[in-house]
């Protein structure tokens, strides 16, 4: 017959029993506090997102190891396949065609490749075509992409671009590299058209430890930015970052109002705005080139911002940014982290993109 709980006698019970019981109990309870703990911190680090900058994990790891597994899917997805063609002196009609589908296959663009491959064509060395494309991609990525420390104060920073493609998140890396090399920033939420933009600005802000001027949603965007500038003026602040709207850029009132807001920093600071970043989506490939050139008439953008290159097969948009538009790419993002927003870096870029180290090891 079973015994009921409700009539047993704990006296009846032996105490090595009871000891047993409760020293269970009470390791049951130990490892269920250890396991929420574990939750608890797992759930920190995950809002936490980026690991700071000088994290041990990524001192070890160089600038160019992080940009090469950045393009990983690029070079895997396309130049991998070619690597028998890029070892090659010479280009037969074969391969020459091989060629010209892997680079617009990575969204270098028709006219670009064109003019890429003429210009391998007319090489009469000795160099592998892996060699003489990394030369003239070269070439073509260093036009104008040379760039001035901050020579004005503040130094002025416009940023634009449409929504989604990692404009504000962008401008808090940004931040981060200026506060990182000793400068004082400001940030300007000039994008008060989208609700939540003001307090994504202000979460970077913080994690920056940069000052921040933003005003309710839906007030005048050039309203924020005059007071931004004024009060970066006032406050002595070496870097000022503006954020604007990223609606349409099919939508002709956006750009009159970013072109109100260029006029407000440049009544306001001589020579200002001194730097007009766009950013653009790398796996929006040449989709983004028409957002790039609705912003280049409107806006004289002065360089490009590529985010999310390690998400994409279609790094080769950098290269369609520069020969296409004639705009210089002078960071490109390459994970979540804090510092992965890098400085772009021509002979970097390509030596990643091309596989060099992979293709001399099969190619002595």
């Amino acid at each position: 017959m079973p015994i009921s709980c409700s009539t047993l006698d704990p006296s009846a019970v032996p105490p090595l029993t009871l000891a047993v019981v409760a020293v269970g109990a009470f390791i049951a309870l130990a490892l269920l506090v250890a396991v929420r703990a574990r939750r608890r911190q797992a759930r920190t680090r995950g809002a936490a997102g980026a690991r700071p900058v000088g994290a041990p994990a990524e001192q070890a790891a160089s600038s160019y190891e992080r940009l090469r597994q950045g393009l990983a899917k690029t070079r895997n997805a396309v130049f991998a396949a070619l690597s028998d063609v890029l070892a090659r002196r010479t280009l037969d009609s074969g391969a020459f065609e091989s060629l010209e589908e892997g680079l617009i296959r990575a969204d270098v663009g028709v006219a670009t490749t064109t003019r890429l491959l003429t210009a391998v064509r007319s090489h009469t060395g000795q160099e592998t075509v892996r060699d003489r494309l990394a030369t003239e991609l070269r070439r073509l990525l260093e036009t104008q992409h040379a760039r001035d420390e901050p020579a004005s104060r503040p130094h002025v920073i416009m940023v634009v671009g449409v929504n989604g493609v990692g404009k504000t998140t962008s401008i808090g890396k940004l931040a981060a590299r200026q506060a990182a090399a000793g400068r004082s920033v400001l940030l300007v939420a000039a994008d008060t058209f989208r609700a939540a933009a003001g307090e994504q600005l202000g979460v970077w802000a913080e994690r920056g430890g940069v000052d921040l001027v933003r005003q309710t949603h839906g007030s005048d965007p050039a309203a924020v930015v005059f007071d931004g500038v004024r009060a970066a003026v006032a406050r002595n602040r070496d870097v000022v970052i503006v954020d604007t709207a990223g609606r349409l850029h099919t939508k002709s009132n956006l750009m009159e109002e970013l072109k109100k807001i260029r006029r407000v920093i440049a009544r306001e600071v001589a020579g200002a705005p001194h730097e007009v970043l766009l950013v653009l989506d790398a796996t929006t490939g040449q989709n983004g080139l028409a957002q790039a050139r609705a912003f280049v008439e409107a806006l004289q953008v002065t360089g490009v911002i590529l985010t999310k290159l390690d998400g994409t097969a279609k790094g080769g948009i950098a290269i369609a940014v520069a020969g296409e538009l004639g705009l210089p790419v002078q960071y490109v993002g390459v994970g979540e982290r804090l510092d992965d927003l890098r400085e772009f870096d021509p002979g970097e870029f390509v030596d990643a993109l091309l596989g060099k180290d992979v293709l001399d090891t099969r190619h002595p």
